[in-house]
């Protein structure tokens, strides 16, 4: 008796289909452009998993220089007063802290500048 591949086929090009929900085009109804647009959409996803935590860390440092030439210094020499100071608290919080939390931010920084 001969087996068919129907099922196997059938299952990986319905795995394929799915991942292509909402594409324009040929790419979500032709296999072959469904499966190349699939692998460019994954290898798009994985960079920008990786860049995504530059880009939120440069948006941190904008916020925090932003707030420290407010009070009087620049961020340079605010990183390394911390530094100094031995206080260490993360660029995320400390930008959380420039939103939130002005006065706080303020005393943080008194503390950087002497």
């Amino acid at each position: 008796m001969r087996i068919k591949p129907g099922k196997t086929t059938r299952a990986r090009k319905k795995r394929i289909f799915k991942l292509t929900k909402g594409f324009w085009g040929k790419k979500k109804n032709c296999f072959r452009f469904a499966n190349e647009a699939v692998d460019r959409a994954g290898r798009f996803a994985y960079r920008d998993r990786r860049d995504k935590k530059g880009t939120f860390r440069r948006l941190w440092i904008t916020r925090i220089s932003a707030m420290t030439k407010e009070n009087g210094l620049s961020y340079s020499k605010f990183i390394a007063g911390l530094k100094k100071a031995k206080i260490e608290i993360d660029r995320k919080m400390l930008a959380e802290l420039a939103i939130c939390d002005v006065n706080a931010f303020g005393k943080i920084v008194e503390l950087a500048k002497q």
